[in-house]
């Protein structure tokens, strides 16, 4: 099913989602890629269902990787609805959801629907609630060399050279550039009526956080859990904004652990 294009019907409408997935067996997982788009997880996921039973599926958010965005999907919580939908029509259930950056910010929303085919939640570095004293870094200013200082804590294993990248790869970063902005809404990041949804949810989460991460500090995801009721918080030393791409080792038995202690009860219906 790598690279599998499903198309979603909404009541807003119809919308296509590309899904790589690693991995033929063993434990689901939906894996959810931050603002700098698929290839941001994608080494991760092989890695995970290369070193455990798991099957691992990557969507594309509409708008990144060079897919297409329809017009009427431009805020996270549809978002979230769409890979509601998407799970239903892949039929998976016991699901542990992982979500990074952004992608954490659309993991939260998708738990806050309630859906009975996940049974865990673990958010790494996510944005989306508003902490008082902890903004979220503007990266929409910042050039990539930048960002990558903000978000890396080993910034010499990471040095980005621009002039390295192909016109395809340069349109595709414009591409997944435009459709973040879209998503990430008019309050920089956050949505202001996130923190009463997350209220709501009853999944068991992990707030798993890279202690030097500068584009969200750790004080930032100890809110962000405090806001879930039971939820864990985990710190990642040695790692920054990306786990899963700086400290994969780290980060791995991580998400396992939490997802094999949370496990749905297969029988119900």
């Amino acid at each position: 099913m790598a690279g599998t294009t499903h198309t979603l019907k909404l009541a807003e409408g119809a919308v296509d989602v590309t899904v790589d997935l690693q991995g033929q067996e063993g434990r689901p997982f939906l894996l959810l890629h931050g603002g700098g788009g698929p290839q941001t997880v994608t080494p991760f996921a092989g890695f995970l269902a290369g070193q455990r039973p798991a099957r691992v599926f990557t969507p594309f958010h509409p708008g990144f990787g060079g897919t297409v965005r329809p017009e009427w999907l431009t805020d996270v919580p549809t978002l979230a609805q769409v890979y509601a939908r998407l799970l239903e029509e892949l039929d998976l259930r016991d699901v542990a959801v992982v979500g990074n950056s952004i992608g954490g910010w659309i993991a939260a929303e998708l738990a806050a629907l309630g859906s009975e085919r996940i049974s865990s939640v673990t958010l790494v570095n996510a944005v989306g609630v508003r902490v008082q004293g902890h903004p979220i870094a503007d990266t929409f200013s910042l050039t990539p060399p930048e960002l990558a200082r903000l978000s890396f804590h080993d910034l010499s294993k990471f040095r980005f050279d621009p002039n390295a990248l192909s016109e395809e790869q340069r349109a595709v970063m414009g591409t997944n550039r435009a459709a973040l902005q879209v998503y990430s809404g008019p309050h920089g990041m956050a949505d202001p009526t996130l923190t009463d949804r997350l209220a709501g949810i009853g999944h068991p989460t992990l707030v798993a956080w890279g202690v030097s991460d500068k584009v969200v500090d750790s004080a930032y995801g100890r809110a962000y859990a405090q806001a879930i009721p039971g939820a864990e918080f985990r710190l990642l030393e040695g790692t920054g904004h990306m786990p899963q791409s700086e400290t994969p080792e780290q980060l791995l038995p991580v998400i396992w652990d939490f997802a094999n202690s949370h496990t749905a009860d297969r029988t119900r219906n």
